[in-house]
């Protein structure tokens, strides 16, 4: 989630080292210390004067608790003002002449001018508040969430906020039936199916967290915010169910210009689509083919879809996934030191958890890290989602095929060392606001697959089991099983936005191209509807590759792996372009 030292590098040594016409116009007009230090003023007076007062929920994650109180506006007349006021900050951050900045800073420029346009191409164009009934549900949930999973005040203090949230959940759930309007119905679908789980949050887990409180006036303040919430979850339950769902014929494709703008603006991406796709297929083929050799090399008599069929058996009880993850940790800190991989900032581990209700019915792990404000709660969770107690046998070993033990230690890399948790522990080094709170996704979830293939690579499989090479083999199959997945993203999201794909082709190709099981399809494909752009992960992660190879390829015999990597953490989570740009001092293409 899902926030480093600066490096400043002047325009003398970029001209000392040749390189593009670019940086020498560039150099012509020097950046002044004075034009940096107004550009980053006004970027703190758009984040304390419009981004964390417009998202209070987003700041109690940030560790900025002066709005812990306060909820979104989920109002039509609260997206119209936030519309009006984003419009006024795109011309003030956009009149800022980027050839009067540092290089850092124009890429802070960059990424506070995109995140503004993101969110009006969010509020304007793809108009998730008209269409998506799980973020009014969802959305309140989380802002509990932020409250009490994380003990940075006292548990009055927190509840105190939390009351003052509560008492303005209902208004939220009310301005949703004014609000949506024809949603698709794979949205109030989604919504149904997440909804038992919410109420059954707030009837047990909510309370339970302040137990500890023992202010009876507090305590009946609470009751009764939370019993509303209740029933307005349970009546919004009912009106989606009887009202909404079967006048929900609307389309959750967001269309091929809208998806092209959206990758511009968040990812700093342009290539057309057509050519992403074409990326992303080379890529699968050749993941596809290494998978094949692999299998041939567990069991030349059998095809790479047995091999996989049986790989899929092989994870442990239910009850016991969360100590298989737990006890990856120490050999993955070990080959990391022992491989001079990255620099791994402190000592303190993540902890491992069940998946929080609201987000079970579109992930499996997830990394939950403190914000970069946070200055008292500073534990990061590792959440995991566990099979329900009253499901089949069929769909339960269905869904604890994705948690076979190599593809637990490709989770593991990924979210945890040296993925999002080292990535999240670089972020305390950083001395620049605006890179501390925006970021990209092709970055962080780019980094995080990045590490599942690199520490292979690096020479994990046979760190972990010296002699036995059939261990070391399934560790790789996993690698790729878990990277298939990726590029099933990458298609699936194109394909299904631009409407060359139906849901139940998209189902089918998670199953068929990615090598997955049809319930991982069925969940994937439903995160696809409302997560267009997630091919952020392979699509990150070639970004990643190439830069190491430029990289490699300018430096010699002085490459390094672990400087390269603590190098690219410097960069926080900006675009790969931004951090390429920083690292090569070049406009050469990501890709």
């Amino acid at each position: 989630m899902m926030k480093v030292m600066r490096i400043l590098f002047g325009t003398a040594a970029a001209l000392a080292m040749g390189g593009a016409t670019t940086v020498v116009q560039a150099a012509a007009v020097p950046a002044t210390k004075t034009a940096d230090q107004a550009f980053m003023q006004l970027a703190d007076t758009y984040f304390d004067s419009y981004y964390f007062p417009t998202n209070p929920s987003l700041a109690t994650v940030d560790g900025i608790h002066a709005y812990d109180a306060r909820l979104e506006d989920y109002s039509r007349a609260g997206v119209d003002a936030n519309v009006k006021a984003l419009k006024q900050w795109e011309h003030r951050v956009a009149a800022v002449d980027p050839a009067t900045l540092g290089e850092r800073v124009q890429g802070d420029r960059e990424l506070v001018l995109n995140n503004i346009r993101s969110t009006l191409l969010t509020l304007e164009t793809i108009r998730p508040w008209q269409k998506n009934p799980d973020i009014y549900s969802s959305g309140i949930t989380s802002s509990t969430f932020t409250l009490m999973s994380r003990k940075f005040a006292s548990p009055e203090t927190r509840l105190r906020a939390l009351i003052a949230r509560e008492r303005l959940m209902p208004a939220a759930l009310a301005a949703a039936r004014k609000n949506l309007d024809n949603p698709p119905k794979i949205y109030t679908q989604i919504a149904l199916e997440q909804l038992p789980g919410l109420v059954h949050f707030f009837q047990h887990d909510v309370p339970s967290a302040f137990t500890a409180v023992a202010d009876a006036d507090l305590k009946q303040q609470f009751a009764n915010s939370n019993a509303a919430v209740i029933k307005a979850l349970q009546d919004y339950q009912a009106w989606l169910k009887d009202d909404l769902l079967p006048r929900s014929h609307g389309d959750f494709r967001i269309g091929a210009t809208a998806f092209r703008d959206k990758l511009k603006y968040d990812e700093m991406v342009t290539l057309p689509l057509d050519r992403l796709v074409a990326i992303d297929m080379a890529n699968l083929r050749q993941n596809q083919r290494q998978f094949a050799e692999v299998a041939k090399q567990l069991d030349p008599h059998k095809t790479p879809r047995e091999v996989l069929a049986e790989l899929a058996l092989d994870y442990p009880p239910p009850d016991k996934i969360l100590d298989t993850f737990r006890a990856t940790f120490d050999h993955l800190t070990a080959f990391i030191r022992q491989k001079h991989i990255i620099t791994i900032p402190s000592q303190v581990r993540p902890t491992l958890e069940e998946t929080p209700p609201f987000m079970r019915a579109i992930t499996f792990a997830s990394m939950d890290t403190p914000g970069p404000y946070e200055t008292v709660a500073r534990e990061a969770y590792f959440n995991v989602t566990l099979p329900e107690a009253g499901w089949s046998k069929k769909r339960t070993k269905e869904f604890m095929a994705q948690f076979n033990y190599p593809v637990i230690s490709s989770i593991a890399v990924h979210e945890a060392y040296p993925g999002h948790y080292v990535q999240f522990l670089w972020m305390h080094r950083l001395d620049d606001r605006v890179r501390k709170l925006l970021g990209s996704n092709t970055n962080a979830e780019g980094w995080a697959h990045y590490c599942e293939q690199m520490m292979l690579d690096e020479g994990l499989a046979a760190f972990e089991y010296p002699h036995d090479l059939r261990q070391q083999r399934l560790l790789r199959l996993g690698q790729l099983q878990e990277a298939l997945l990726r590029n099933a993203r990458f298609i699936v999201g194109i394909k299904l936005h631009t409407g060359q794909m139906t849901m139940e082709q998209a189902i089918d190709f998670f199953v068929d191209e990615g090598y997955q099981s049809r319930a991982v399809g069925e969940v994937e494909t439903k995160r696809g509807t409302a997560d267009p752009t997630y091919l952020y992960y392979t699509l990150g992660k070639l970004q990643i590759l190439k830069l190491r190879a430029d990289v490699e390829a300018k430096q010699g015999r002085d490459f390094d792996l672990m400087k390269f990597h603590d190098d690219f953490m410097q960069q926080g989570f900006a675009p790969i372009s931004i951090v390429r740009k920083a690292m090569l001092h070049d406009d050469s293409p990501t890709l």
